[in-house]
């Protein structure tokens, strides 16, 4: 939570969401799109080619409402969860086209953390931005003054750092996060077909969770460095 900053909790709470939202919903759309595209329109038929969050709320509100709040007011910041549906069968037939459609959530997350930067460094250029000396999930950009831009600076430093996570984490090859529905772009169909039907099994999802959720922190850190210390040349962040 910020220290010393005029907003309250309530207020960071909506950034939070906002935030969140943006980012599911980015993800879950650009998954929705990419699968319309390669032939499956599904998700289309479900209305989620779509940057209004309503239809993915009201597939998932458990991941969407109710954890990310509860997550806020437990831990102070936000995780959750949407989904986006496809047909089994086209991805079965067509193994790196629904390749392709897992890694479209993560590009757009990327999209989103390279937005954020592309307006923090404009900020910085017209003067009402700043590097701060101490990094948090709140302030990985320093506004000028109080108001508009504290507010500007603590949403785009919520958007910077939990796009990076959702990418990152999102990215890692174990089901049933996107990383493991990427692989296939390096397989041939048959053997992508049946890698597909090993890692879909319920057990390897649960696993696959467990796993990567213990892993991600030792990840995350060195590749959020880098990306700070991108943002920032020569701030040396550690």
């Amino acid at each position: 939570m910020l220290s010393g900053s005029g907003f309250t909790n309530g207020s960071e709470l909506v950034l939070w969401y906002l935030s969140f939202i943006v980012a599911i919903t980015a993800h879950e759309a650009a998954h929705a799109w990419a699968a319309l595209k390669l032939g499956d329109p599904t998700a289309f038929e479900g209305g989620q080619v779509s940057l209004d969050p309503t239809p993915h709320i009201r597939r998932s509100p458990f991941g969407t409402v109710v954890v990310p709040l509860l997550s806020y007011l437990s831990a102070g910041w936000m995780i959750g969860w949407a989904s986006t549906p496809y047909n089994r069968n086209w991805a079965d037939r067509n193994p790196k086209s629904a390749a392709m459609m897992a890694l479209a959530g993560p590009l757009a997350n990327l999209a989103l953390v390279l937005i954020s930067a592309l307006v923090i460094r404009i900020g910085m250029l017209t003067g009402h931005f700043h590097a701060p000396a101490k990094i948090s999930f709140t302030s990985v950009v320093a506004a000028d003054s109080g108001g508009v831009p504290e507010g500007l600076a603590v949403l785009l430093s919520i958007c910077f750092t939990l796009n990076l996570i959702l990418l990152v984490f999102n990215l890692i090859p174990l089901p049933p996060l996107d990383g493991s529905g990427i692989i296939p772009l390096l397989l041939d169909g048959n053997t992508a077909r049946k890698y597909n039907a090993f890692i879909q099994r319920s057990a390897m999802s649960l696993i696959g969770l467990f796993i990567a959720w213990n892993f991600f922190g030792q990840l995350f850190r060195p590749i959020h460095t880098l990306a700070l210390n991108l943002l920032y040349p020569g701030a040396h962040y550690h």
